[in-house]
């Protein structure tokens, strides 16, 4: 049966989930898991652009309709609409375009508050590309804006949007350079209609390091973010894993202990979660999440001292001080060194948490080359105990893909939907050759 007329069948593709511990007490979770794949479009795939784990986002909901972006095989950027309800998809080829042989250049989306749709893509240290739908719920845009006066002469990287529960949308991206940047943030007023530069250097390296961060927004509007610090281009000096949040929507900002920070948060000022030593093979920019009680969660692999083989941990903040578990138990030894995009053997794990019987249940979807590089998740209803059930969402490879999920209908209605496309990707920027493959949304019934 080939590709297409399966996935327009949409079969269930769960198997069965396992669990890694010394233990062999089942903690109560459900047992039956479906999920369903729902075709999109054919995309680009010859390297990782349209999945990679920074894309904020690639899939969003706003009331009952979900939008879709992705670059199609000639490099042009694709949006799309469905009601949630339905499989069939809107779609529209724009006029924007992207360099997808870089996979920085990816595509980042969100709606606010009204229904207007933003865009902003193609970036590498290159000036700002953005853009506002000209009617809500619509995916046809004007000409590219800036963010005011504010944004001109920045030399843009990771653009990532941030929906506010007030409807407003914060805005980041790092001005500079890898080992020479800082983080920018803005924020979209949904009354106005307009961004206002809220900080030019909310994380400053001064000139010695740049911040490479992830950021979540928990139920109570409490914006999270944590970093690690990288000293040059190459990979394997990536270190230390850093905190800070806000509660007032980005404008002053605060240690986990309630002391405020004095902006820019540098190196020597930081609130530390983790102290981790450069050549650890640390990946940068992975995710976070926050539980019911507005308590972070930081998900990302690194290698233990004493091994060779990198791990999936989970740092957190149990309400007194910071903790760190390790997630299941990977065999495959590797090693990070140099710059551009890598082509490791695992992705960057994505993270969600859930209360759910009176406690919070966390997953971590991930892929892994010794899983045969499926759409893989890691469950555990107590990070106390180490025990993790690990299982498979899919029984196809999908390459060189990373996690990503419409965090909206995941915040609204504790539903997972996940984008999916098998892509390539090799080391130092490198594409391969590789057909146009399906994008799909993976939604899982839990």
């Amino acid at each position: 049966m080939s590709l297409l007329r399966s996935a327009l069948m949409a079969l269930p593709l769960i198997t069965g989930l396992t669990m890694t511990s010394c233990s062999s007490e089942n903690s109560g979770l459900p047992a039956n898991f479906e999920t369903r794949l729902v075709p999109v479009a054919e995309g680009y795939s010859e390297t990782s652009v349209n999945a990679v784990i920074f894309r904020r986002n690639s899939l969003v909901t706003h009331k009952n309709n979900q939008f879709i972006a992705f670059y199609d095989d000639q490099g042009r950027v694709v949006l799309g609409k469905r009601q949630l309800d339905e499989d069939r998809w809107q779609l529209h080829t724009s006029e924007y375009e992207g360099n997808v042989t870089d996979a920085h250049n990816s595509i980042s989306i969100a709606v606010d508050g009204d229904g207007y749709l933003h865009i902003s893509w193609d970036h590498h240290n290159n000036p700002l590309n953005y853009a506002r739908s000209l009617e809500p719920g619509g995916l046809r845009f004007g000409e590219p804006e800036q963010l005011g006066e504010a944004s001109a002469g920045h030399t843009v990287t990771y653009p990532e949007f941030y929906r506010m529960p007030d409807g407003d949308l914060l805005f980041m991206y790092r001005h500079g350079w890898s080992g020479d940047g800082v983080q920018v943030l803005h924020r979209y007023d949904v009354e106005s209609r307009s961004w206002e530069l809220l900080h030019e250097q909310l994380i400053d390296g001064q000139g010695e390091v740049n911040p490479y961060w992830q950021t979540t927004i928990d139920d109570s509007g409490t914006l999270h973010l944590s970093w690690n610090w990288r000293s040059h281009a190459g990979v394997e000096s990536n270190h230390d894993l850093a905190y800070a949040r806000s509660r007032d929507g980005g404008i002053t900002w605060e240690r986990s202990d309630g002391e405020p920070y004095n902006l820019p948060i540098t190196p020597e000022t930081a609130e530390y979660a983790l102290r981790i030593p450069e050549n650890s093979s640390m990946m940068n920019q992975t995710s976070m999440a926050a539980d019911s009680r507005g308590k972070p969660y930081i998900a990302g692999y690194w290698t233990p001292e004493g091994s060779d083989i990198p791990q999936y941990h989970v740092v957190y903040h149990d309400g007194e001080s910071w903790q760190v578990t390790r997630a299941g138990e990977l065999t495959q030894p590797f090693t990070l060194t140099g710059g551009g995009t890598m082509a490791p053997p695992i992705s960057r794990p994505q993270i969600a948490v859930e209360h759910t019987d009176g406690r919070e249940r966390v997953y971590l979807f991930f892929r892994a080359e010794e899983r045969g590089n499926r759409v893989s998740v890691a469950i555990c209803d107590d990070l106390d105990s180490d025990e993790w059930y690990i299982g498979d969402l899919t029984d196809m490879s999908v390459d060189a893909w990373e996690p990503a999920f419409d965090t909206e209908l995941w915040r609204r209605d504790n539903k997972l939907h996940l984008y999916v496309q098998k892509v390539g990707q090799d080391d130092h920027e490198r594409a391969v050759e590789m057909d146009p493959q399906m994008v799909y949304v993976l939604e899982w019934e839990r």
